[in-house]
C-alpha cells in the first residue's frame, strides 16, 4: 500500500501532462476519496491508503487524465460562500463570475427589499449568492433548461436558501410584465466557431450555455433589447462577457439608452462585467 504522499507525487506527475493545476487536482481527488479536508493530506502524509481507496483514486484519476472536469468528477464546486452541485447539464461556475456577484452586492443596500432577476442561472451560483448575502431581497432565477433548474433547486436546498424562486423561461418569455430592481446574467458569450470550445473543461459543458452566434453577442443583445420593460425606474443591469467584448457591450447598452455605462475588470485584470443604469 502506498502512502498519501506517494500517491500525490505520482498522480501530480501524471496529471501535469494534461492539467495546469495538477497538484490541486490530485489533492481534491484524494481528499474526496478519503472524505477528509485537503489539510489532512499533509498532516498525515505518511498514512497508508487502503487498497479499496487506492483503486477508487486511480479510477477518478483516469477520468481526469482523459480531460473530464474536476467539478464533474466530484459532482460539486465551491463558489462564493456556497457548496454547489454541478452536473453535465450546467456550466461549471468560474472564479471570474464571483466578480459579478461582488459588484452586484456593492450596488444592493444591505437592508434593501429589491427584486432581483438572474437570467440563465445554471447551477444557481449567482442567484443563490445574492439571495444569501441579501436575505431581505427576493431573487428570481430563470433558465430554459429544466435539467439545469433542477440542479439549481437542489443547490438552494443544500445551502438552505429560501428567498428565491426558479422559473423555466427562454430569457424574458415567461416573465410577462414583471419588473425588477436589478437584472444580472452570465449568458453564453463565446463565438460559435471559437477553437477554445475544443479545449479544456468546456468540451464537457452544454454548448447552449457557452455559445451565442458568430460574434458571441446574440444572448447579450436579446437581454439588453428586452430588459427595459422588466426594469423599474433607476434599476441596474449587470452583464458578464468575454474579455474582448467590453466595448461592444458598452455600445449596445448606450444604444439602448442606458446611462452611467461602465466596465469593470475581473480578478485577472480583464474587462469582464459591464453595468448600465436605467434612469
Amino acid at each position: 500500500m502506498q502512502t498519501i504522499k506517494e500517491n500525490l507525487i505520482s498522480s501530480t506527475s501524471q496529471l501535469s501532462l494534461v492539467s495546469e493545476s495538477a497538484k490541486l487536482d490530485s489533492e481534491l481527488l484524494l481528499a474526496f476519496i478519503l472524505r477528509k479536508p485537503r489539510s489532512y493530506l499533509y498532516a498525515w502524509e505518511d498514512e497508508k491508503i487502503s487498497d479499496k481507496n487506492q483503486n477508487e483514486f486511480k479510477r477518478l484519476l483516469a477520468r481526469r487524465i482523459k480531460g473530464e472536469p474536476i467539478a464533474h468528477i466530484l459532482g460539486e464546486r465551491g463558489f462564493w460562500s456556497l457548496d454547489l452541485k454541478v452536473t453535465a447539464d450546467t456550466l461549471i461556475p468560474r472564479p471570474d463570475t464571483e466578480r459579478l456577484v461582488e459588484l452586484a452586492l456593492e450596488l444592493i443596500p444591505r437592508k434593501a427589499k429589491w427584486k432581483i432577476l438572474d437570467m440563465g442561472t445554471g447551477t444557481g451560483a449567482i442567484a443563490l449568492s445574492l439571495a444569501k448575502e441579501r436575505p431581505d431581497c427576493f431573487v428570481t432565477a430563470t433558465d430554459q433548461s429544466l435539467a439545469a433548474l433542477d440542479v439549481a433547486k437542489q443547490n438552494a436546498q443544500r445551502n438552505k436558501i429560501s428567498n428565491i424562486e426558479f422559473l423555466q423561461s427562454d430569457w424574458f418569455a415567461k416573465l410577462e410584465n414583471r419588473q425588477f430592481n436589478m437584472i444580472v446574467s452570465n449568458p453564453p458569450y463565446i463565438c460559435s466557431n471559437d477553437p477554445h470550445l475544443q479545449q479544456g473543461d468546456v468540451r464537457f459543458e452544454p454548448l447552449s450555455a457557452l455559445t451565442a452566434g458568430e460574434d458571441g453577442l446574440n444572448a447579450i443583445r436579446t437581454i439588453i433589447k428586452n430588459s427595459h420593460q422588466h426594469l423599474f425606474h433607476d434599476a441596474v443591469l449587470l452583464l458578464e462577457h468575454g474579455y474582448d467584448q467590453a466595448d461592444a457591450v458598452c455600445h449596445l447598452l448606450k444604444e439602448a439608452n442606458f446611462s452611467h455605462v461602465h466596465n469593470l475588470q475581473d480578478y485577472g485584470g480583464n474587462p469582464r462585467v459591464t453595468i448600465g443604469h436605467l434612469k
